[in-house]
């Protein structure tokens, strides 16, 4: 399933979200509609947050990350190792954040590409100015949404196992697990494999 998508700072309030993500794909495996989810992950408090407003703020965005994972995903990601899930997890960020797919493509693919493993602010800051440059919209946002962002994209590396240290440069390849390197290669999303740095 394809969705259009427009650059948006929506990582900003939802960055890597695993733990919320796998508790709707299980209930989406359950059968339940979209609706039932809401309600059931606002009313249960599923994802465990002590502030209700960021359950409002998050769940949007993990809803929206929870429907490009089709059911061999899903069987992968709550069956599989916590390195799949993360790998599923963050395939579906990519799948539905424009910005932070061509960040991956564009970025961090073209270092393991070079064999070039440290990320430095240079490198974000200078993806963020040349999207500025090719976009109206990211050019409107403010110099602190744009900081905010740049820090939600350090932190899903981090999360995802790629980004060795919190606060450090150096890049880490993940093991792509062959199930799901097929699958998505055969459901015509091998570009995202390859923006993980296959």
């Amino acid at each position: 399933m394809t969705i259009e998508l427009e650059y948006s700072s929506s990582l900003n309030g939802a960055s890597y979200l695993l733990f919320e993500l796998k508790q709707v794909v299980k209930l989406q495996q359950m059968g339940l509609s979209t609706q039932e989810i809401r309600s059931k992950v606002v009313d249960e408090n599923i994802f465990q947050f002590e502030n209700k407003g960021r359950i409002t703020r998050t769940l949007p965005s993990v809803m929206r990350r929870a429907k490009v994972i089709d059911s061999t995903l899903a069987s992968l990601m709550m069956e599989g190792s916590v390195e799949m899930s993360k790998v599923i997890n963050l395939y579906a960020i990519m799948k539905t954040d424009l910005l932070f797919y061509e960040f991956m493509d564009e970025v961090i693919s073209e270092k393991f590409q070079n064999n070039d493993y440290l990320i430095e602010k240079k490198d974000i800051n200078l993806f963020f100015t040349t999207k500025s440059e090719q976009s109206d919209k990211v050019a409107s946002w403010s110099d602190i949404n744009i900081e905010k962002l740049k820090r939600a994209f350090m932190q899903v590396l981090f999360e995802s196992g790629m980004l060795k240290g919190r606060r450090g440069k150096e890049l880490n390849r993940l093991i792509i697990d062959d199930q799901i390197k097929n699958h998505l290669t055969h459901i015509g999303d091998a570009r995202y494999v390859r923006a993980m740095g296959e």
